[in-house]
């Protein structure tokens, strides 16, 4: 359905806070809602797709995300941005669903605040390229992936946040229920580890540029 622009000088559509587009969703208007998810819909469903590894059974989730939206919306805040909000149900779905498929162990999911189980190799500097730089390697991102989901869960789950979905630390605390600096710590102790992952990637490529 093609959604007819509104010729009178308003606010653009993609610059309405998401407090604005829930306030006009509970009025009656159906097409604030469907900027919402067009807004989300993107980063959300990868999220949901790399966590759980099943492209159908993301789409269900996906919508499961979108459906409880709609059904929350009278009890949202209103003054924040609903991202940090949607990536925590989001996360919630998915640990439902791998609890489920009993594919992993869901105590290994949940948010840990400990520091005792951290590798050594977390706190030795690193001066190679970092993650994100590699990632911009087309042939490299595949095997990052690879690299991010052998990373510890709890470490996990923050880099995916940060690196797939764009999400600041903040908005990752409020999504894993954490502090923002343990989000900040948990990411800072996964590079090393994604840096030694990607070494035996990286390094035959440096050999042959500088040949």
């Amino acid at each position: 359905m093609q959604v007819r622009e509104n010729t009178k000088a308003t606010t653009p559509n993609d610059e309405l806070s998401d407090g604005t587009l829930v306030k006009q969703t509970l009025a009656g208007d159906q097409r604030s809602f469907e900027l919402l998810v067009r807004r989300y819909n993107t980063p959300i469903f990868n999220f949901i797709c790399h966590l759980l590894g099943d492209y159908d059974l993301a789409c269900d989730v996906s919508q499961q995300v979108f459906t409880q939206l709609y059904i929350s919306m009278p009890t949202l805040r209103t003054g924040e941005p609903l991202k940090a909000w949607l990536f925590q149900v989001a996360r919630n779905r998915c640990l439902d669903e791998l609890r489920r498929k009993r594919a992993i162990h869901f105590s290994e999911l949940e948010s840990s605040h400990d520091e005792e189980d951290l590798s050594p190799l977390a706190i030795i500097p690193d001066g190679s390229p970092l993650p994100d730089e590699m990632a911009e390697r087309s042939d490299l991102k595949e095997k990052l992936r690879e690299a991010i989901d052998a990373l510890p869960p709890k470490f996990r789950m923050v880099v995916l946040l940060r690196y797939t979905s764009q999400l600041s630390f903040a908005e990752i605390g409020k999504t894993l229920s954490m502090p923002e600096a343990t989000a900040k710590t948990y990411f800072q102790r996964a590079r090393p580890l994604l840096r030694a992952s990607m070494s035996q990637h990286w390094q035959p490529r440096v050999a042959r540029s500088a040949s």
